[in-house]
């Protein structure tokens, strides 16, 4: 097949291609010949993997051999047409594998239309990502779905084309330069466990091509899809029940999530060709990471539960080759939301823990994120150290994603086994922690809501932002300065457990500025029926300027006034003065002091950990055992923090050069004797003493001073 790599590579030329790409020529970039060499280069290297995959899934399907021609000559074509600033990204990511993601970087999630309107107002909003740190941002689907119900846009119609609503794919091609430039990169997701209805492929099946049909699991016998039935979940037990849906004229068509989004069949190649040569066509409009939607689904095997099966994996590193022969530059992050220990695979370590294989670059740590609010309605940080502790090592060059809330909602069963509590920690009632969360239960402060679950002891999900869920949302509406300054401080605590752990941390669109649920979707016909609207509001521009200090207007020419939001950290965060009258003043007022001063404690946050190098999303990371089930102690960098499952009390820190300590009781814990330092706080540089209590939901961040050497002696002997 190399000769066939080679032919179509000199070839180049715009066969099968979208008009349009990406041109956008610099400095840095690098010759024709160069690239030719390394295209060969990365071909030699990488095309043996790549077919050793495809004979693993297709070896015994008459299909194979088309199939790899036209994968073959996609690819080359899709290299002859990459743009130069392209092939720059590709070498300098090659160069540097384990530049990502670095203490500097920061995440950001969100839908175009929430956020910027379409392409354009994402772009014009590209400095205010700037001014907050972000260096990684994922926009939710983009790409053209089907009208109507489309779940959020995940029912993906044309792969190579915008959603109208949204731009086109010259806007595409213009934000991924601009983003480039502000040394942002860009990820998309890339629906692979399904199609729209509507989908030219899907219409087809309709219309009678046995090709297309093939395409999707279609079974002309109900009872050939009842087989599977006895082993499979139901993502959607309430808005979807069941996981088929009868087409008249078409059979019974596999549909995991909802009816309108069909099953791909991945057992035929010819699928595998169009979704890899489809990713390449869209990295070559300057996407640089791709979310896997739905990757545990993507192969069917009766008598399973038809998740993470072995081919599924096959399938991942198959398309990994596939990037790294055509653009390396191009990172995958595999959305599996599974409990971490089922996760290693997704980034090719084996079962037995041998990274034997190329597969996804980053993956969700789902486990961390429900066990951060499950320590917070808990008020216990063991909760938190568990789930870390148990968090396994990666290969090189990997990287877990963590985040507080997404789009989706809180999915609870990843802590199953963790909930159900061992000799060594107790456990708890997730049925407890969801209704905590849906403001169920005496004392609590939250305002978010149930999702797919009736209530009782039937634990599925929850909905809401951080904001509502932390009780920013209900302090706002009593108008209670105290329950507000208090909810603010759990928000804190959440963000700063993030930033101080593994991976790369991510906001999820105006969590900076507490924005809270979006109440009003149940007035949307076109949303009431999909709970999980309570967490897509629509981002507050006004609020967000005014937080941060820029007119709309001037936005462009503003800087952040850093040292003040520093020194001001403590002010902001720390101070529990309320009024005389424990009110808040008008709402409008309220909620601006409340965004300004979220945004200002978490911009600290995000500064500190710029400058800790010890913070790298791969650096080592152990939990710390304390006294005190609310205490959770996070250790990072040194030789001694190598081992996660190594935990040892405070005292055991080793050469660690930070120790984070985070208190998730709602009352002050006194903290117990630090390890020999010199410590400094790293959120207040300038204290002259460390605190021997933590209060509620404080936050304390230490960084080992660095200790010059003994002078040597000059005495003689």
């Amino acid at each position: 097949m190399r000769a066939e790599y080679v032919a179509a590579l000199d070839a180049g030329g715009p066969a099968g291609m979208v008009d349009g790409m990406v041109d956008d020529t610099t400095s840095d970039t690098i010759g024709e010949a160069d690239v030719r060499t390394r295209a060969l280069a990365r071909w030699d290297a990488h095309a043996p993997r790549l077919h050793a995959a495809l004979a693993a899934l297709y070896a015994e399907h008459p299909g194979l051999e088309d199939a790899i021609s036209r994968l073959t000559q996609g690819m080359a074509r899709c290299v002859a047409l990459r743009a130069p600033a392209l092939h720059a990204l590709d070498a300098a990511r090659e160069a540097e594998p384990g530049g990502f993601p670095g203490s500097d970087m920061l995440g950001y999630c969100a839908y175009v239309d929430r956020f910027g309107g379409d392409l354009q107002g994402v772009a014009a909003r590209v400095p205010y990502l700037q001014r907050l740190g972000v260096r990684y941002l994922h926009l939710l689907p983009f790409l053209h779905a089907r009208e109507g119900d489309n779940d959020g846009g995940f029912a993906v119609r044309d792969y190579d084309a915008v959603a109208p609503a949204l731009g086109t794919m010259n806007d595409l091609d213009a934000l991924t330069a601009r983003l480039r430039a502000a040394g942002i990169c860009l990820c998309a997701d890339l629906v692979l466990n399904h199609t729209a209805d509507d989908h030219r492929w899907a219409l087809a099946a309709r219309d009678g091509d046995p090709h297309y049909r093939d395409y999707y699991h279609v079974f002309a016998d109900p009872r050939d899809a009842d087989a599977y039935l006895p082993a499979l979940r139901e993502v959607f037990p309430q808005t979807a029940p069941g996981n088929f849906s009868d087409v008249p004229g078409l059979g019974r068509v596999w549909t995991t999530f909802y009816p309108y989004q069909w099953d791909l069949n991945w057992a035929n190649p010819a699928v595998f060709v169009e979704m890899a040569l489809s990713l390449l066509r869209l990295a070559n409009r300057g996407i640089e990471v791709f979310r896997l939607d739905s990757t545990a689904y993507l192969w069917k095997r009766a008598g399973t539960d038809c998740m993470n099966q072995p081919e599924a994996h096959r399938i991942l590193q198959a398309l990994r080759a596939v990037v790294d022969i055509a653009a390396p530059g191009v990172l995958l992050k595999a959305e599996a939301i599974v409990p971490t220990r089922e996760l290693p695979p997704y980034f090719g370590v084996s079962r037995s823990g041998e990274a034997d294989a190329r597969e996804c670059h980053l993956a969700y740590h789902s486990s961390l994120m429900a066990a951060l609010w499950a320590g917070l309605s808990e008020q216990r940080g063991d909760i938190i150290a568990q789930v870390l502790s148990d968090t396994p090592a990666l290969p090189a060059h990997c990287a877990w994603l963590g985040y507080l809330r997404c789009h989706d909602d809180i999915g609870w069963g990843v802590l199953a086994r963790e909930a159900a509590g061992d000799h060594a920690q107790p456990g708890y009632d997730l049925a407890r922690v969801a209704a905590f969360f849906a403001g169920e239960t005496a004392g609590s402060y939250a305002r978010g809501q149930r999702f797919q679950s009736d209530g009782g002891d039937r634990v599925h999900g929850s909905n809401g932002m951080s904001a509502a869920l932390a009780g920013i949302d209900a302090a706002l509406a009593t108008g209670d300065a105290e329950a507000l300054r208090r909810a603010e401080r759990r928000l804190h605590l959440l963000h700063a457990v993030l930033l101080a752990s593994t991976g790369l941390p991510t906001l999820y669109m105006g969590e900076e500025i507490a924005l809270g649920n979006d109440e009003g979707y149940r007035d949307d016909p076109a949303r009431a029926a999909e709970g999980r609207w309570l967490q897509r509001p629509a981002m507050d521009w006004a609020l967000a300027e005014a937080a941060e200090g820029v007119d709309a207007d001037e936005a462009d020419e503003a800087d952040e006034a850093d040292e003040a939001d520093q020194a001001d950290h403590d002010a902001q965060i720390d101070d529990t003065s309320t009024p005389a009258d424990g009110a808040i003043g008008s709402l409008a007022c309220a909620r601006l002091a409340c965004a300004r001063r979220v945004r200002a404690a978490l911009r600290a946050l995000v500064r500190a950990r710029a400058r800790l190098p010890m913070l790298r999303g791969d650096a080592p990371l152990r939990v710390l055992r304390m006294h005190a089930p609310a205490l959770l102690c996070i250790a990072r960098g040194g030789r001694g923090a190598a081992d996660p499952a190594a935990a040892g009390d405070i005292q055991d820190a080793g050469d660690a050069e930070f120790l984070g300590l985070f208190n998730f009781d709602e009352r002050p814990v006194r903290l117990p004797a630090l390890p020999a330092g010199p410590w400094q706080a790293a959120l207040q540089p300038h204290a002259e003493a460390l605190p021997p209590v933590l209060p509620a939901h404080g936050v304390l961040w230490l960084r080992r001073v660095p200790t010059a050497p003994a002078a040597a002696s000059t005495d003689p002997a």
